[in-house]
């Protein structure tokens, strides 16, 4: 999940620089005196600046929406729910059991009633 999340803000902001860039500025005016006019472009004189605007708002949106859900997913991270989880490592496992005693032995250790 945070890769996908990883990647789709990498992408949008790549796609919000291109999008600012493309912007014309305040003094783009300018240029239309010398030909160089949007009037016959894909969006007519007005539509791409329009365009450009609207994209920007939704680019800079997911932009904050990916921000706020690394934020989130770093703040609260996820525990590990898989199988290999639930084996105990091998040096907190029980050590085997010692063999028993020689019951020939324990007859001689012990002293007898009299």
């Amino acid at each position: 999940m945070e890769t996908l999340v990883w990647v789709v803000h990498v992408v949008t902001a790549v796609v919000l620089i291109g999008l600012v860039l493309m912007q014309h500025g305040k003094g783009a005016d300018m240029g239309a005196a010398f030909g160089t006019g949007s009037a016959g472009s894909l969006f007519g004189s007005s539509g791409s600046a329009n365009f450009l605007s609207r994209s920007t708002a939704v680019a800079a949106t997911m932009f904050f929406v990916t921000s706020l859900s690394l934020t989130y997913l770093y703040a609260h991270p996820a525990q590990q729910q898989g199988v290999m989880d639930k084996v105990k490592p091998a040096a907190t496992q029980a050590a085997p059991a010692a063999p028993a005693a020689n019951p020939a032995d324990d007859s001689k250790s012990k002293e007898i009633p009299k």
